[in-house]
C-alpha cells in the first residue's frame, strides 16, 4: 500500500512559492475586510512575505539539482540566484512605491498584492522544467503586470499603458504557446529533458519553426528588438514605481526563462537559435543606443536603456557556453542594482507634490543636492560602462565570453554601441553639473534612501570584491550544463 510520502511530490523545492501563495491569500482577505485603510499594513505584510520567501530561497541547498511535480519544477543553483534577484527587485518596488502612492493619493491594498502574485509567477518561470509550467508562470506574471500598469485608473496615460501592454502581451503569449505546441507536436513531450533527448542537430522544419516562435515570445517578455515596441509607451505611461518594477524583477525572470528554454531544452540545436539571438542582441544594442539620444523624458530614456542592456545581456546567451551564462548572471545582478538606484533618484524629483520626469529637470542638481547628483552620476557612468564601476565589469564578462566563443564581431559591435550609448548617459551628468541650478527638490523618502544606498554600494564597490559574485555566477551557470 503506497504511503502518503510516495503519493505526494516533495514540496521542499516549492516552499518559497507556497509561502508567497498562502501569504498573498491572507493579505487579500485582510485587504477586503479593512478596505482602503489597509493599504499601508498590506504593503508592510507583502514586504515581510517577500523577505521571508527570500530567506527560504537562500537556505535551500546549493548542491545538486532537485526536481518535483513529475519533473516540471526544478531547483538548482541557477534558480536560487535568479529567484533571489526577483525577490530583491519586488521588495525594492514596494519600498519605492510606498511614498509615491501615498502622495499621489492612489494608495490601494491591491498594488502590493499584485506585486506578490507577479513574483510567484516569476519564480515559477525561473524554475520551470517543462513547457506547461513555463506558460503557467508566464501567464500569472503577465496578468498581474497588465493590471499593475493601469493601477492609476484616473490617469489616461496609465490606462493606455495597461491596454497597450495587455494587447501586445496577449499576442506574444499566443506566439509562445504556438511555438510550444509545435515543439510538443514534433518531439512528443513537453518536458525539457525529454525535448533534449528527442531533438538532435538535424531538427526537422516543424521543430525549427517552433523554436522561432518560442524565441519571438520570449523576446517580447525581454523587450528585445524587434518585439520592443510596447516598452517606451508602457514605461512612460505607468506610474514611476511600476516602471521601476518592469525594468527590474520581470527582466530577471524573462532572462531566466530564456536560459531555461534554450540552454535547458535546446542545447543540441544551438546553431539554430544562436543565429536568432545574435541578431536580436545586435538589433537591441543598436536601437537602444541610437533611439535614446533624442529622448527628453527620463522614463523613456530608461526604457531604451533597458532595451540596450538586454542586448548586452543576450551576448552571454548567444555565446551558448558556461562562461557566457556566468557573464549573463553577473550582468543581470549589476543591471538590477543600477536600475533600482537610478529609479530611486528619479522618484525623489518632487517639488510641492509635483513629480518631475524630464531630463531638463535635473538641471544644476549638483548644487542643490550634491549627494543625489553624485549617486545618479555614478549610476549613469556605470550604465555607460566606465571603469572602475560595476557596469564596466558587467559588459567585460559578457564580451569576454563572446570572444572566447568565437563571436568577435558581436563583441566589437557591443563595444561600439556602448560608446554611442555613453553619449546620452553623459549628457545627464553634464546637465546636472554644468547647467543652471533650479529650485531644490524635497527630501528623499526613507524607502528611496534604503534602495539607493544598497544599489550604490554594489555599483561603486563591486570592483573591490568581485570574487563572491563571480563565484556564485559560475556555480549557477555550471548547474545548467
Amino acid at each position: 500500500m503506497p504511503t502518503v510520502h510516495s503519493v505526494l511530490p516533495s514540496l521542499a523545492p516549492l516552499m518559497p512559492e507556497i509561502i508567497l501563495g498562502v501569504g498573498v491569500m491572507l493579505l487579500i482577505l485582510y485587504g477586503a475586510w479593512r478596505g482602503e485603510r489597509s493599504a499601508e499594513s498590506v504593503s508592510i505584510g507583502a514586504l515581510v512575505l517577500l523577505l521571508v520567501a527570500l530567506s527560504v530561497v537562500l537556505s535551500q541547498p546549493t548542491q545538486g539539482r532537485i526536481t518535483t511535480l513529475s519533473g516540471a519544477f526544478v531547483s538548482d543553483t541557477f534558480a536560487k540566484v535568479m529567484k533571489t534577484l526577483v525577490l530583491l527587485g519586488s521588495s525594492a518596488t514596494i519600498l519605492l512605491a510606498h511614498d509615491y502612492f501615498r502622495r499621489e493619493r492612489i494608495e490601494r491594498f491591491e498594488f502590493p498584492v499584485l506585486i506578490v502574485l507577479c513574483t510567484i509567477g516569476m519564480m515559477v518561470m525561473v524554475s520551470a522544467n517543462d513547457l506547461i509550467a513555463l506558460y503557467l508562470g508566464l501567464e500569472l506574471q503577465s496578468l498581474a503586470a497588465y493590471v499593475i500598469a493601469a493601477i492609476h485608473r484616473d490617469d489616461v496615460k496609465s490606462t493606455e499603458a495597461g491596454l497597450k501592454y495587455f494587447v501586445l502581451g496577449a499576442l506574444s503569449s499566443g506566439m509562445l504557446l504556438y511555438g510550444a505546441s509545435l515543439l510538443y507536436g514534433f518531439t512528443g513531450t513537453v518536458s525539457f529533458p525529454g525535448i533534449v533527448s528527442a531533438l538532435n542537430e538535424n531538427a526537422g522544419f516543424g521543430a525549427m519553426l517552433g523554436i522561432v516562435f518560442v524565441a519571438a515570445g520570449v523576446c517580447f517578455k525581454l523587450a528585445a528588438v524587434p518585439f520592443h515596441m510596447w516598452t517606451p509607451d508602457v514605461y512612460e505611461g505607468s506610474p514611476t514605481p511600476v516602471t521601476a518594477f518592469f525594468a527590474s524583477a520581470p527582466k530577471m525572470a524573462a532572462v531566466s526563462m530564456t536560459v531555461r528554454v534554450f540552454i535547458g531544452a535546446l542545447p543540441d540545436v544551438t546553431a539554430i537559435w544562436q543565429q536568432i539571438f545574435i541578431f536580436v542582441a545586435i538589433a537591441s544594442m543598436a536601437l537602444g543606443s541610437f533611439a535614446a539620444i533624442g529622448q527628453r523624458s527620463i522614463k523613456r530614456l530608461m526604457a531604451y536603456s533597458s532595451i540596450a542592456n538586454i542586448g548586452y545581456a543576450l551576448i552571454g546567451l548567444a555565446a551558448g557556453t558556461e562562461q557566457g551564462i556566468s557573464g549573463l548572471v553577473i550582468y543581470m545582478v549589476i543591471y538590477l542594482a543600477m536600475t533600482l538606484g537610478a529609479f530611486a533618484i528619479i522618484l525623489s524629483l518632487r517639488r510641492r507634490d509635483v513629480m518631475f520626469e524630464s531630463i531638463d529637470d535635473l538641471s544644476g542638481l549638483s548644487r542643490t543636492h550634491p549627494w543625489l547628483a553624485f549617486c545618479l552620476a555614478m549610476m549613469m557612468f556605470s550604465l555607460a560602462g566606465i571603469p572602475p564601476l560595476a557596469g564596466f565589469f558587467a559588459k567585460f564578462y559578457v564580451f569576454a565570453a563572446a570572444i572566447k566563443a568565437g563571436l568577435v564581431t558581436l563583441a566589437v559591435i557591443g563595444v561600439v554601441t556602448s560608446v554611442v550609448g555613453a553619449f546620452y548617459y553623459l549628457r545627464i551628468v553634464k546637465i546636472m553639473y554644468f547647467d543652471e541650478a533650479k529650485e531644490p527638490y524635497e527630501a528623499m523618502a526613507p524607502g528611496l534612501r534604503v534602495v539607493l544606498a544598497l544599489s550604490s554600494v554594489v555599483v561603486m564597490l563591486f570592483f573591490l570584491v568581485p570574487g563572491p559574485l563571480v563565484g556564485v555566477a559560475g556555480r549557477a551557470a555550471k548547474s545548467l550544463f
